[in-house]
């Protein structure tokens, strides 16, 4: 699993995933200084370390880099998402948790997400934090902390 980026990195890497073409160290440069100050070397720097990292493959044009993305940004959320998930202790409470944190629109691109990946779990499983959990047998036991809490 790759380290999160830093916030550098990730400035230049948005502009790497959003423009998703080969960029030169100057592209990302000119672009970044629209935002904040900052040198021609330190751009340079970020993206060697992040080819060096394997974030970015390059190629040679003329006297410069053009560097590309090797994976999306989707991969590399996805990535952190699973991380974060697989450090739980409970995995079950960590995802109710994170369920009763979406949006409406979170919760709507996940139940889209569920039915691309597999069409007969999209049926059966509702992502809903919102409502209340009823226990396994369809009793009114308690619902978990994580749940508790999310219903707040």
């Amino acid at each position: 699993m790759p380290r999160q980026l830093g916030d550098l990195e990730d400035a230049v890497m948005t502009r790497v995933w959003q423009w998703n073409r080969p960029v030169t160290v100057r592209e990302v440069l000119e672009d970044l200084q629209q935002e904040r100050s900052i040198a021609y070397t330190t751009v340079m720097t970020v993206m060697d370390n992040l080819h060096q990292k394997g974030w970015v493959r390059r190629e040679v044009d003329g006297r410069a880099y053009r560097y590309t993305a090797v994976s999306t940004r989707a991969a590399y959320s996805a990535a952190l998402m699973n991380e974060a998930w697989s450090r739980s202790d409970n995995p079950a409470a960590a995802l109710v948790a994170f369920f009763g944190m979406m949006s409406a629109e979170q919760r709507e691109a996940l139940q889209d997400a569920v039915r691309m990946v597999s069409p007969n779990l999209a049926e059966t499983a509702t992502v809903d934090p919102a409502e209340p959990t009823a226990g396994a047998a369809g009793d009114d036991a308690p619902a978990d902390d994580a749940t508790q809490e999310s219903e707040r």
